[in-house]
């Protein structure tokens, strides 16, 4: 068998196991082995039930002695419960909401299972154990010491338990399947990594810790090898492959526009101008991201940009996220660029089709010099006459594909200039950005006002929304932001439909009040947004979708319910709505505060306005997460490497890669970058 072959044909996989097997995005071999552990337990190990410790993990073997199984809760929840011996004592263990396991589940099966016991009705006789980790009923011919060792624990779906993973991997990896190094034998010597084969079988059925580490480090190495392989390959195919478009020194347009700003450019701005300035100059396309807190000014850098190119005879194209912030850079470029002869064109999805005609036809004839859109500039009618300069704003919106697309629609290679507001911690840059160069700006244009951010706990909220209601009557506006859009009888988390009802119903009513959630239709969430910037909403209650792309100066107020919900740098960029007039404005987070950590990491929203100190500290207190996702850079969650603490590991990686590409040494990784990220780096594996 190969990597790439159908998982439905592997011994204990039928067409519907494969079924839910493919909503967990597993669909071929190479899949499937790479859905790795999410944890391990070591069930070396087992504890009598008389000798367990209440809220210490366990493992545990023994006999069900009777089953019973009824509803109850809020939401008629089914429960099922069985009693289990081991003949030292007796611990009842309950199932919520998995039917299922009734058929696996039954009395005289011996169980052999972990988790976290608990007293069982507050006595200290018997215990109960509703924190279970993993449970495996073992067949008749096999003893419970059969699943001793060191065991992998993996995401599950559905019908697909523990048991099946382990039985499904252990058979996979007995298969003859071809599993070839990513680096040569000498450079895998020299960087002390486990064969590769070896390393798969290790990390998924590890016979001790240390083997794990090894095998761990191995694949995590493999995994950012490839990445950089390939951000290394895109880079200098637009560097070496591609002609650019060589723009000459600045001109009279640029000089204009830099004499009538009504401010001076900061230091950091000021710098990253000539960074962009350099690279336009060269013959090589630029390829840089401007990474800027909220409010640093990169719009100011990329108005000059665009206008160095048409002063080129060139045409410039601008990509925003959002139909409200493609409108709002339209009405800035137009504003400053249009009385200096410049002809600026918005292209959205609100376009009548014979508007847009006039739109696509004014481009291919190169009546528009600067063209602002959404996703619509990258649709097949869209054709350039001389593009040079492609701007993306809020880069993490697009993937790199994307990006591509939009490139292509020039008979040349275009200059890319990308913009950012969210902060990313020095550690993830390397590896987020690395077909890209990064100009920093961090400093804050003079005059803007800073947000001052206050913690608050929900006994305030009533003085909190009487002083918020007493700044909409001096005339301000202001955001609520809720972590999740409608109420569950499960959670008890604040919903932007209760709050939303609940507001505009009392201390707001008679006030014009917004409701804002992700669910809406775009036609209604451009309305809303519309509305709330031509100041006909005076209280907007939304969840994070305003986190990128509003820019209301009227607004000079938030409050965020439930804040210990959201990661520092989200609350960051929430934070970065407000604070953009003349007006003092205000962040009031609201929290319980249960634990000292939340307490303290909410605390750090009052002490910095930072984005960048914050990325750091919620890189720290959370984790790197899904910093791969399609959210973020259009790649896949990383699988088994964590940059945080893998920097190293990354060091190497990208060493490897530039040394392997230099001395044409890449064997399979370009098949690889193939199977594992497809799209991603489509561009570049078929160059």
């Amino acid at each position: 068998m190969k990597l790439e072959d159908s998982i439905q044909y592997i011994k204990g996989i039928g067409p519907k196991k494969a079924a839910e097997l493919n909503r967990l995005g597993i669909r071929n071999i190479y899949d499937l082995l790479i859905w790795f552990p999410r944890t391990y337990e070591d069930q070396s190990v087992l504890t009598p039930i008389a000798s367990l410790q209440a809220g210490e993990t366990a493992v545990v073997a023994g006999t069900i002695l009777n089953l019973s199984e009824h509803r109850g809760g809020r939401r008629n929840m089914h429960i099922l419960t069985a009693m289990i011996g081991d003949g030292t004592g007796f611990l009842q263990v309950t199932w919520f909401n998995q039917p299922y396991l009734k058929q696996q589940l039954k009395p005289g099966k011996r169980v052999f299972l972990s988790g976290k016991p608990s007293y069982a009705y507050g006595g200290r006789g018997q215990f109960a154990m509703n924190q279970i980790q993993s449970c495996h009923v073992l067949d008749e011919e096999e003893e419970p010491a059969d699943s001793c060792g060191i065991q992998p624990v993996y995401s599950t779906t559905g019908h697909l338990n523990q048991k099946f993973f382990r039985k499904v991997m252990s058979g996979l990896l007995q298969m003859a399947i071809p599993l070839p190094n990513l680096l040569s034998e000498p450079m895998r010597k020299r960087l002390g990594l486990m064969e590769r084969s070896k390393a798969f079988r290790a990390v998924h059925f590890p016979e001790t810790m240390e083997e794990l580490r090894a095998a761990r480090r191995c694949l995590a190495f493999d995994e950012l090898y490839l990445i950089q392989c390939g951000l290394i390959l895109l880079r200098q195919q637009t560097q070496r492959e591609k002609k650019g478009i060589r723009h000459l020194m600045n001109g009279r347009l640029v000089r204009q526009i830099i004499d009538t700003l009504p401010f001076q450019l900061t230091q950091d701005q000021q710098k990253a101008w000539r960074d962009v300035q350099q690279d336009m100059e060269q013959e090589r396309p630029m390829r840089r991201l401007i990474q800027g807190d909220v409010g640093s000014g990169k719009t100011v850098i990329a108005m000059l940009a665009l206008a160095k190119t048409v002063e080129n005879g060139c045409q410039g194209a601008l990509m925003a996220p959002t139909e409200i912030l493609a409108s709002q850079h339209y009405e800035l470029l137009a504003a400053r660029l249009a009385p200096l002869g410049m002809r600026v064109g918005l292209l959205s999805g609100r376009l009548t089709p014979k508007k847009r005609e006039e739109v696509y036809r004014a481009i291919t004839c190169h009546d528009l010099d600067i063209v602002v859109g959404t996703h619509a500039l990258i649709q097949d009618a869209v054709q350039f006459a001389r593009l040079g300069l492609v701007v993306t704003d809020e880069q993490h919106r697009f993937g790199i594909h994307q990006r591509a697309e939009l490139e292509k629609r020039g008979s040349r290679m275009p200059d890319v200039l990308v913009m950012t507001a969210t902060p990313i911690p020095r550690t993830m840059t390397l590896t987020v950005y690395g077909d890209l160069d990064v100009s920093l700006i961090r400093e804050l244009p003079p005059g803007r006002k800073p947000v001052r951010t206050f913690l608050r706990r929900p006994d305030r909220r009533a003085l909190i929304y009487r002083y918020v209601r007493e700044q909409i009557w001096a005339g301000r506006q202001a955001y609520v932001v809720c972590p999740r859009i409608e109420q569950s009888e499960a959670s008890p988390i604040s919903s932007a439909e209760e709050v939303y009802d609940e507001l505009r119903c009392g201390i707001f009513q008679g006030i014009p009040c917004g409701l804002l959630h992700g669910r809406m239709k775009a036609a209604e969430k451009e309305a809303v947004m519309r509305d709330f910037y031509q100041n006909r909403i005076k209280l907007l209650v939304s969840t994070t979708v305003i986190e990128v792309g509003v820019n209301v100066p009227n607004a000079s107020i938030m409050v965020v319910e439930q804040a210990e919900r959201f990661g520092l740098a989200q609350l960051h960029q929430l934070r970065g709505r407000i604070g953009r007039g003349p007006y003092a404005s205000y962040c009031i987070l609201i929290s319980e505060m249960k634990t000292e950590a939340s307490q303290a990491r909410l605390h750090i929203m009052e002490s910095t306005a930072d984005g960048f100190e914050l990325a750091e500290e919620d890189l720290k207190l959370r984790g790197p997460g899904q910093f791969f996702g399609s959210m973020q850079h259009g790649l896949p969650d990383l699988r088994i490497a964590d940059v945080l603490n893998d920097l190293d590991i990354l060091l190497q990686a990208r060493q490897a890669a530039m040394e392997n590409i230099r001395n044409q040494q890449l064997g399979t990784a370009r098949e690889m970058l193939r199977m594992q990220y497809g799209r991603q780096f489509l561009h570049i594996i078929e160059s």
